[in-house]
């Protein structure tokens, strides 16, 4: 019993619902109003589900289709009223309903599934078959001559709508099923006279359906009708031929050999069931969702027909078809007719796939059809297979699917009958199509795999290599099988050898070979399939997946996939959907793609050596041009780094937010970009690298990413000293002393006088400056005072003479905060409202909140400390521009609360200044944050008399 299900309400113990002819129900034995033909729907819509919530949208569906009428809704909340009044005929007004419950998703019919003839019928069929496969027959006969008189007529007769229809026909086809069932056993207990009236009545009603005929056949046979049994044949294989073109089935066939022998054997043969799953993978590990997914889908709680037309796709290597045979094992005893299985070749390298009267031939002659039985024409093949299908329950497993097309023609079986279909392509457009994209495992299921393969001593002796070496096959399947193997032929390899050998991009493809198993291959066969179609938007695909190859970066855009193609951005989309649907691209949202690292290695070696040098000039000066113009968008105050020359076009940004948040969301993505570039043996290429790292300088101080503007400034060192270009050496050693700045780091006086010598030798007024302010600042972190306000009045001098704004801004705050350290506040107020002036005449809010904070340190410095809390208040919501900003303006809030007695909220603005320090990582800011909460004390304000 499923245990999410309500399966009955102690009100609803004496109800009875019967759908097996016309919709009846009774309560405590007396009949009760079922309502009009629609409510009657709503009812039966409630009883095949008894125990779950049916939404009002299945109901709304269920009764009027596509097309409802506007008052649908209300008629639906009418009808359920009703059938409230017949249940519970004695509920009161203000009483909540139990037997027909409101839930959040829909209504719920709270009854036991044993009060409704459909279920009850289903249960007695199902025990009849167990009976009858464990050789119980008079078991199996008892059971379905309990079951069968539930029929009182047409099912839910007189009942309109799509799931009366649908409901009609699985019920019939049930029926149709027992009363063969129940023939077979009598057949074979030796009693033909039981079952010949039944048998000749269910004949004449279905004149197509071959099992009703095989059995009168034999029956006939049984009671020594020999004559009518022929005559009965000969009759079956001309309606069969004039109505659908085909002969008699192998069941017919083995029924007439029987009766032509004239022997009393066996009263019915053995017929032939196909059992041609392959075998399930020892090593298969986790899945869990997908696999209650699919056996939801195959083997419905509910005794529903299985969907007819389920898909398992995804990219190559992915595991697909290991999952296949693994949920069709465990759904098989759903399908006593037995289990088809073939394999496609659709992505079978170097083999041609299957052709549509191939697979036609494969699938009738696992259900016995002989092979100058199988029709040439594929319509009537067609024709033929589902006419075999009638009254089967039969698993199909089609492997390896090419496209949609090739399975087109297999997918419309009769209600029973389940085809699961695996493919690299998307299916989903197919008719009653349900597909379940597989991604790859997850670190934890990927090492279950491995432990599996190799051992799991082996790869406990190393989790954290085991770990890496999952991550760099990707989480997929196959190439962790293919580790697998190379570790259990190499029992003197360490997980971490073949890590270590895997994490050379050059050759990790190569190392994924074992025997006839090759990750390359896998690739490229879906490669291939594209590169070798007639279609054209194939081919722009298949071209367009060599060019992703070039670029190591995280996902891309739309806009960086035209600049890198050079082709318009409607081909270029439809190039990157297409190979979306062939599962070499993945879609992480609109707009936005990923592929995977084996997938991008596989790519790069499509491209010659010639052929890359432009496309990558095109993307990376695209990301150059995009990130400068979004720099100077979002910080338009601050001085940007013009060189070198980007001569792309890139993205425009509609105002500073928009620009910060491109910024945040294409960081990772910019970052690659920009290292990859560097790295570029093409000059050009390497240049547009460094114009992405400046463009970031001022982003990354302002998100406080001390560890990227490092390992960046330390790549634009090494570029400009590789390039000899004096320019973009000097402004590497700026951008690494700002993240040597932030970290802490001594070295940042090395790096801020080779930024300052540079500058003089190229006559770079401006950088000189700038130099200078930086050099202050640096002195001031450590505390060296006399040396920083040297340099700030140095730069303040410069910048005043060439008439730079920016510079004297930043100058007149450094010899601010400098004379506050050195005690001099007079002088450290005119200069802080000089500059705060001119910073409010400029619109510069970064800086103006910089003068508010340190402002506001002077006056705490002094014992202004109702002024000095009213500024810092104020300052408090710009300050969020900037994590520094925030970080310093908390501690100098804690401790004017401190100061000022205010002790609960100086401990509350010291407890937020510890978080946010620790998790930008500033020792610096940490330090004085801890300071201010440890002497808050106790959170209690101080009580004056």
């Amino acid at each position: 019993m499923d245990p999410t299900v309500d399966h009955g309400s102690p009100r609803a113990a004496g109800l009875t619902i019967g759908l097996l002819g016309p919709v009846t129900g009774a309560l405590d034995g007396a009949a009760i109003d079922a309502g009009p033909p629609l409510q009657q729907a709503i009812m039966a819509m409630l009883a095949v589900r008894a125990g779950r919530v049916v939404t009002l949208a299945q109901l709304i569906e269920g009764v009027w289709g596509d097309s409802p009428p506007p008052s649908a809704a209300q008629s639906v909340y009418t009808y359920i009223a009703g059938l409230r009044r017949a249940f519970e005929p004695g509920r009161g007004r203000r009483e909540p309903p139990g037997v027909l419950a409101r839930t959040a998703g829909g209504y719920r019919l709270n009854l036991d599934p044993g009060r409704i003839d459909t279920h009850v019928f289903a249960g007695r069929a199902d025990a009849a078959a167990r009976a009858a496969k464990a050789g119980d027959l008079d078991e199996a006969v008892r059971e379905l001559d309990e079951a069968l008189p539930l029929w009182r007529g047409r099912p839910l007769s007189g009942v309109p709508g799509p799931f009366a229809d649908d409901e009609r026909a699985r019920l019939e086809e049930l029926r149709l099923t027992a009363v063969e069932a129940r023939a077979d056993a009598l057949l074979r207990l030796g009693r033909p006279r039981d079952c010949l009236a039944q048998l000749q009545d269910l004949s004449r009603g279905h004149p197509l359906r071959e099992r009703p005929r095989e059995l009168l056949m034999l029956a006939l046979h049984g009671c020594g009708r020999q004559a009518e049994a022929l005559t009965l044949f000969e009759q079956t294989r001309r309606v069969l031929s004039e109505e659908l073109g085909v002969d008699p089935g192998e069941g017919l066939r083995l029924a007439h050999r029987v009766v032509l022998s004239g022997t009393g054997g066996p009263a019915v043969p053995d017929p032939l069931i196909p059992r041609q799953l392959p075998r399930d993978l020892l090593a298969f590990v986790g899945r869990s969702r997908e696999i209650v997914r699919l056996r939801s889908l195959l083997d419905p709680w509910d005794e529903a027909p299985p969907h007819p037309f389920v898909v398992i796709c995804g990219p190559p290597g992915v595991g697909k078809s290991a999952l296949a045979v693994h949920v069709a094992h465990a759904v098989r005893e759903r399908f006593p007719e037995g289990q088809l299985y073939v394999n496609l070749r659709g992505g079978t390298p170097n083999v041609a796939r299957l052709s549509s009267h191939e697979i036609f031939s494969r699938l009738l002659r696992g259900i016995g059809t002989p092979d100058d039985a199988v029709p040439v024409d594929e319509d009537e093949a067609a024709a033929l297979w589902r006419s075999r299908l009638q009254g089967r329950r039969l698993l199909v497993l089609l492997d390896n699917a090419a496209d949609l097309g090739q399975v087109r023609p297999f997918v419309s079986a009769p209600l029973g009958t389940a085809v699961l279909v695996t493919s690299r392509e998307s299916l989903v457009a197919g008719d009653d199509c349900v597909q379940l994209r597989l991604g790859p495992l997850s670190d934890a299921e990927a090492t279950a795999m491995l432990s599996k393969l190799v051992g799991a001593d082996r790869v406990s002796a190393d989790l954290g290599q085991t770990t890496r070496l999952a991550r760099l096959c990707d989480g997929f399947p196959l190439a962790l099988r293919i580790a697998g193997a190379r570790l259990a032929d190499r029992p003197d390899w360490t997980v971490g050898a073949l890590t270590a050998r895997l994490t050379d991009e050059r050759q990790r493809l190569r190392e994924l070979e074992a025997g006839e198993l090759a990750v390359r291959s896998s690739l490229a066969a879906s490669w291939g399939a594209l590169n070798g179609s007639s279609r054209e938007i194939d081919g722009d695909a298949a071209r367009l997946l060599g060019l992703l190859g070039l670029l190591h970066v995280p996902d891309i855009t739309v806009e960086a996939a035209t600049a890198l193609s050079g082709s318009p951005s409607y081909q270029v989309e439809r190039g990157l959907e297409r190979l979306c649907d062939a599962h070499l691209l993945e879609a992480t949202e609109p707009g936005r793609y990923r592929i995977h690292d084996l997938v991008r290695l596989f790519a790069g070696a499509l491209m010659e050596a010639d052929e890359r040098v432009r496309p990558l000039r095109r993307a990376i000066g695209y990301y150059a041009a995009s990130a400068r113009a979004a720099a100077v968008t979002s910080q338009p105050h601050r001085v940007h780094c013009a060189y070198p020359e980007v001569v792309e076009r890139g993205r425009r940004f509609g105002g500073p937010e928009e620009a910060h948040d491109w910024l945040r969301k294409e960081e990772p993505i910019l970052l690659a970009a920009a290292f990859q570039a560097m790295a570029d043996q093409d000059d050009d290429i390497a240049r547009a690298g460094t114009a992405i790292g400046f463009a970031l300088w001022w982003y990354q101080q302002r998100a406080y990413r001390v560890a990227d503007l490092v390992a960046l400034g330390e790549r634009l060192l090494a570029t400009g000293r590789r390039l000899d270009d004096p320019v973009i050496t000097m402004e590497g050693h700026a951008h690494l002393a700002t993240g040597l700045y932030l970290r802490g780091d001594r070295s940042v006086f090395q790096h801020g006088e080779r930024h300052l010598g540079l500058a003089r030798q190229l006559g770079d007024r401006f950088n000189e400056q700038r130099a200078h302010g930086n050099l202050a600042s640096t002195h001031v972190k450590w505390e060296q005072y006399d040396d920083a306000l040297e340099h700030a009045l140095a730069q303040r001098a410069i910048a005043s003479d060439m008439g730079s704004r920016v510079g004297e801004l930043y100058a007149l705050l450094t010899i601010g905060r400098v004379s506050i350290d050195l005690g001099r506040f007079d002088e450290a107020l005119r200069a802080l409202d000089e500059g705060a002036e001119m910073a409010r005449r400029a619109g510069d809010g970064l800086r103006l909140v910089e003068f508010a904070l340190a402002r506001g340190r002077a006056l705490i410095e002094l014992g202004e400390l109702a002024t000095a809390l009213s500024v810092l208040t104020d300052a408090s919501g710009p300050a969020r521009v900037s994590k520094m900003t925030e970080v310093g303006c908390l501690v100098y809030l804690a401790r004017a609360h401190r100061l000022l007695g205010q002790g609960r909220e100086a401990m509350r603005r010291g407890s937020e200044a510890v978080a946010l320090a620790e998790c930008m990582g500033s020792a610096y800011w940490l330090e004085r944050a801890v300071k201010e909460r440890e002497a808050a004390g106790p959170a209690r304000d101080s009580i004056s008399t």
